[in-house]
């Protein structure tokens, strides 16, 4: 059983005389009253009721659910029944424990009830969540040896571990003038390239699994929460550069800071300006960070952060092409021991989003193409991580002459002798060439002719440039773009000499 979670059954009916009348025995009578109380002020029909009590010496929280056959009806629990819950903590707070902060109690027709003695082993909700003060008020009142540290944090954190772009320009300055240098983080995470490909395709591998489990991948950001409770995020910013930062839920720094009177570590010592609050994982707001990496100029690196073995809880399973391949060949035969020819498809699948070069075909060869799998959810992630290959496909020839068409009625150019009911197109290469022919028998100098790429570039000329110039002209443009596009895509993920 959780420490700081104390769970048991009582029926509301047992006889209260019956109890030793010690600290433990007022609590379960006191309990007990409280859900005959409850039971009393249930609407007629109910079959079952939840009740949740968040206290403190200074703030409370109720809410009441009752369920009957057809739907469920929240009720205001009576005044008495608040009272009792009171003396419950009261008498709670002499146990070894301390006081709870939640009571949630699960009641049943037939009297039975559950009740569950809340003491922060998980989180609570955000609405049953008080300010920090209100809970240092409460450990002014009743202290205690030790708090679980996610709210030990956040009661103690004082943000601490914000780091504001103002924040982050001034500490930057003072570590050169103090001459605080980063720690090289080498040989520990995968170089940031191969890492954002890999961690791009375990978010795809999931989500067409169709998973709610596992990382995902946003613009410029992937995220992953374990199952664990650590997690962390992975920003991707211009220049190559990124950002690397988390929580381990047991970190051993945080226990020694917020329940050992320690100090916290300088994540941020050493780092540059734009380690900042915009890119820091959310839990630096509620002081649970536990580490911090940046990647500059082809490099990791680290302040007071632990190595990555420490953190690899939180991070996920990035670490080799085998790792991820054993990972997305499990979610395409749904086992923990795919077979080879499984791995070798997920492989292949690597390979290419470390090269940049997914396509749907692809992700279809690695996975199939029918209803169990998600193939176009896997794409998107895959298209958010800048991954997938954009080639372009030749352009529907109706589709080239509806763009001259809206092209021409939208500068007037449409009239008699050239009516853009009697355009008509040519393919070539890489695109259209799209006219209103010259009736037959007449002959025409400087007529309007439109060329159209594949990829959307439009140029307006006429029959006084030979087409065959406007043509080669056109096709050298579009091979070049989708050159510089593919430089572009390299550089950006960082896959320049160095």
């Amino acid at each position: 059983m959780n420490e700081f979670l104390m769970d048991f059954r009582e029926n509301i009916h047992d006889n209260d005389d019956a109890e030793a009348f010690d600290a433990l025995g007022q609590a379960r009578q006191l309990v007990r009253r409280a859900g005959r109380e409850l039971a009393g002020a249930a609407p007629p029909g109910w079959q079952s009721m939840s009740a949740v009590f968040a206290l403190t010496v200074t703030t409370e929280h109720s809410t009441v659910v009752v369920t009957g056959r057809e739907r469920s009806t929240q009720i205001e629990p009576p005044l008495s029944v608040l009272a009792l819950v009171r003396e419950h903590r009261e008498a709670w707070a002499e146990l070894d424990d301390g006081p709870w902060w939640r009571l949630l109690l699960e009641l049943t027709g037939d009297g039975e009830l559950n009740v569950m003695c809340d003491l922060g082993g998980e989180p609570f909700p955000e609405e049953q969540l008080f300010e920090p003060e209100v809970y240092r008020q409460d450990l002014a009142a009743y202290p205690r040896a030790e708090l679980p540290v996610w709210l030990a944090a956040y009661v103690y954190n004082g943000d601490r571990q914000l780091r504001s772009p103002q924040r982050a320009a001034y500490a930057a300055r003072a570590d050169r003038r103090a001459k605080v240098w980063p720690i090289l983080s080498e040989n520990e995470f995968p170089d940031f390239p191969a890492m954002w490909a890999r961690w791009a395709v375990i978010s795809a591998a999931f989500v067409a699994a169709r998973s709610d489990w596992g990382p995902r991948v946003l613009p410029s950001m992937g995220w992953f929460e374990s199952s664990r409770r650590s997690g962390s995020t992975l920003y991707r910013l211009s220049d190559g550069r990124a950002v690397l930062s988390g929580g381990v839920w047991n970190a051993p720094t945080l226990e020694t800071a917020y329940n050992e009177g320690g100090q916290l570590p300088d994540l941020y010592a050493g780092a540059p300006d734009w380690v900042a609050d915009q890119v820091l994982n959310p839990r630096a707001k509620t002081g649970l960070l536990s580490f911090c990496y940046w990647w500059d100029a082809g490099r990791w690196y680290r302040g007071e952060s632990p190595t990555a073995e420490a953190s690899a809880t939180a991070v996920p399973g990035v670490w080799t092409v085998n790792t991820v391949a054993g990972l997305v060949a499990g979610l395409i035969q749904n086992t923990r021991a795919p077979d080879e020819d499984a791995r070798a498809k997920a492989l292949t699948l690597v390979a290419a989003a470390e090269k940049g070069f997914i396509t749907r075909e692809t992700l279809v060869a690695a996975f199939g193409d029918d209803d169990r799998f998600d193939i176009d959810g896997a794409l998107y992630q895959l298209d958010l991580a800048g991954l997938v290959a954009r080639v372009p496909q030749p352009m529907h020839e109706e589709d080239a002459i509806a763009r001259v068409r809206e092209y021409i009625l939208a500068r007037d150019l449409n009239g008699p002798g050239y009516s853009v009911s009697e355009l008509i197109a040519d393919r070539f290469r890489v695109g259209w060439m799209i006219y209103v022919p010259v009736p037959r028998g007449e002959m025409a100098i400087g007529r309007a002719i439109f060329y159209i790429t594949d990829d959307g570039v439009f140029k307006h000329s006429s029959s006084s440039v030979a087409p065959s110039r406007a043509v080669a002209d056109l096709e050298e443009g579009f091979h070049e773009r989708q050159r510089s596009k593919r430089r572009g895509d390299a550089e950006d993920q960082g896959d320049t000499p160095r």
